[in-house]
């Protein structure tokens, strides 16, 4: 964290009151989702200036003040910003009336700006003018903009108020969600936290990791100048970690490639977020499936259409058919097909089908045989362990697994319902034998499903409760899941992002109790900016992950990448602009270590990262594992090098 303090200058020494200690929040990972220019660390008042009462204290970082009756009075920063990413903590003694005005910029005699009002009911957004006293004039309460986008619609009478952000679900009666809620409101006698980022013409607000949220168009997209906390009438109010950034400087780091791999872009265009790979023309090499294209081996320089290509503006567009794609001869004529879920609009939903055409010069049929997928990942896993993989999704708040009817194969495929109606969460998903007793079962990301010894009726399957993923501002979760014995102990454990529109990389250690009971103890790997972790990777959006043996010591490492404009152009996720990232986490054992083993980061790409997947595979049968990824920048593959 930049520490270049915002220093000030008081008349005489803070011996008059303090900020008493309280309570804390019990927040992982406190702190900006963005890296600050400037936190303040100071004992002074010297950047400051005050507008009306009370008075303000400066001491050790924390900025005070305390009003009686009906003064009400502001703390003005001399920093003049116009994108702005502020950051503190507060603690409000007795009743919470407080906020922060960004963009104060002069109007007349007068001030004006956008005001975020804390109370202890939340937030609110207005647009906010003061005389030169500091005297509230007018006060208007800024619409609502809507969540994923950049610019705030023009208002309309006729257009719908837009979404913001969505707050984590509840649980039916008997189910146990163990993901922790995010607090609600503001919690008195405890210090909170709060961001918000003011980008061109829209504000957003995150209370308490995403407890309270607000997101509002300030009509206003030009204004320019500083911020000013603000304490009203009554309430006594102590700021700390005040943490400021200006949003419209962003960078781009060097390209970097690992040495362990070579790079070829497939092409530079945004199809979709998926790939797989099967010998699709029957020549002897694989081909890669990644959107509408068959890019063929051995040299992925040729091309052909199975469904018609659009490139999509990765700006403000999601890809509408490829979220996930699987290759395998599900029709079962020796020819390797394609098959996409989906849940975009625009296109169709479900899973669809794509048949091979078996050579001939034309695009391939294409039959939808799942109705409804609403996981953004689903896993092609041998689930009934007939030799045939199944698919592996949640639609409809159901845990499912779905393969071909073998009287119909090009028709809707037959269902199998694993757990009981959640809603589980979009994003976690994974297969693998946690229990080891040889039948493949079910993760997500509020724990897993045990397969039972007959699987041949549609009962739910027993669930084990597990916080395998953390809510963020807008889900819980990451992406697919590896089930794999990290520390070499005999026991499977679960290898897992935490967020896949946030942070968190974490590895789930499984332990036995005498009676074989099973339990997880988490072992953090990257956490966000503000970790104590003793490596520096940190990147949030970790959408797209894989396992695979890359080092070819026979032990699983898991590889994962930032999905870049995970949630389209806008600072709807935590540092949407952060470099786009592709890593492979090393899987080390040693008894010394937490748990036995640690996951050692290497870089393989700073500039694409990943999209809904990682595929991990030995393309060219070399002996080393190849790497493809189709993210908003294009598709790549990463060749391993012996």
């Amino acid at each position: 964290m930049l520490a270049g303090a915002l220093t000030v200058l008081i008349k005489k020494p803070f011996t008059k009151w303090l900020c008493f200690a309280a309570t804390a929040l019990i927040l992982r990972g406190a702190g900006p989702s963005f890296i600050p220019d400037s936190t303040f660390k100071g004992s002074s008042l010297e950047n400051w200036h005050t507008l009306g009462a009370p008075n303000w204290r400066a001491n050790n970082g924390e900025l005070t003040a305390k009003s009686n009756g009906e003064n009400s009075g502001r703390l003005i920063s001399n920093r003049f910003l116009q994108d702005t990413g502020l950051y503190f903590q507060f603690r409000c003694t007795g009743p919470c009336n407080t906020g922060v005005l960004l963009r104060a910029h002069q109007t007349g005699d007068g001030m004006q700006g956008v005001f975020i009002a804390i109370s202890d009911t939340g937030l609110e957004a207005y647009n906010l003018r003061l005389d030169s006293a500091g005297k509230e004039i007018e006060k208007t309460k800024l619409r609502p903009a809507g969540g994923q986008i950049r610019f705030a619609p023009e208002p309309s009478p006729t257009r719908r108020a837009p979404a913001n952000f969505p707050q984590p679900p509840s649980m039916p009666g008997g189910i146990e969600n163990p993901i922790r809620r995010p607090a609600q409101g503001v919690q008195q006698g405890q210090w909170n936290n709060l961001e918000i980022l003011l980008d061109a013409d829209i504000v957003r607000g995150f209370l308490n990791d995403g407890g309270g949220q607000i997101s509002a168009a300030t009509e206003d997209m030009n204004s320019y100048g500083p911020l000013a906390l603000y304490v009203g009438a009554g309430s006594e109010v102590c700021f700390k970690d005040v943490s400021l950034k200006d949003l419209a400087l962003k960078n781009d780091p060097i390209e970097q490639v690992s040495p362990r791999f070579r790079m070829q872009r497939l092409s530079p265009f945004y199809y979709g977020w998926s790939a797989d790979a099967a010998d699709f023309n029957r020549d002897g090499k694989l081909d890669i499936v990644s959107g509408p294209f068959i890019y063929f081996g051995p040299d992925y320089t040729t091309s052909r259409e199975i469904y018609p290509a659009q490139a999509y503006n990765a700006s403000t567009q999601y890809s509408s058919k490829d979220w996930v794609q699987h290759a395998y001869d599900f029709t079962g004529d020796g020819w390797p097909d394609v098959l996409t879920t989906s849940h975009a609009d625009g296109g169709k939903t479900g899973a669809v089908l794509y048949v091979n055409p078996k050579g001939e010069a034309r695009r391939w049929a294409e039959y939808q045989v799942v109705g409804n997928v609403q996981s953004e990942a689903t896993l092609l896993k041998d689930i009934d362990g007939d030799g045939k993989p199944e698919l592996v999704y949640i639609a409809e708040g159901f845990m499912r697994y779905a393969k071909p009817d073998p009287a119909n194969q090009t028709g809707k495929w037959i269902v199998h319902t694993v757990s009981e109606k959640g809603p589980w969460t979009a994003h976690g998903l994974g297969a693998g034998d946690v229990n080891g007793d040889g039948r493949v079962d079910i993760l997500g990301s509020a724990g897993w499903w045990e397969q039972p010894a007959s699987n041949t009726s549609d009962q739910p399957w027993r669930y084990h409760p597990e916080a395998f993923g953390r809510w963020t501002r807008a889900s819980a979760g990451g992406a697919e899941m590896g089930v794999y014995d990290v520390n070499g102990d005999g026991l499977n454990d679960v290898v897992t992002t935490l967020q896949a529109h946030g942070w968190g990389l974490a590895w789930f250690e499984q332990k036995r109790s005498a009676s074989g009971a099973i339990s997880f103890v988490e072992h953090m790997v990257m956490d966000d900016h503000n970790s104590d972790k003793s490596n520096s990777v940190a990147f949030s959006e970790p959408h797209g992950s894989a396992i695979a043996d890359i080092d070819g010591d026979g032990i699983p490492d898991f590889i994962v990448g930032k999905r870049f404009w995970s949630h389209l152009d806008d600072y709807y996720d935590p540092d949407p602009y952060g470099p786009a990232v592709l890593y492979w986490y090393k899987t080390v054992r040693n008894k010394k270590w937490s748990g036995g083993a640690e996951l050692v980061p290497q870089l393989i790409h700073n500039r694409s990262g990943a999209g809904s997947d990682v595929l991990a595979k030995d393309l060219n049968s070399d002996g080393t594992i190849d790497i493809v990824t189709a993210t908003r920048s294009g598709t790549y593959i990463f060749w391993g090098k012996k």
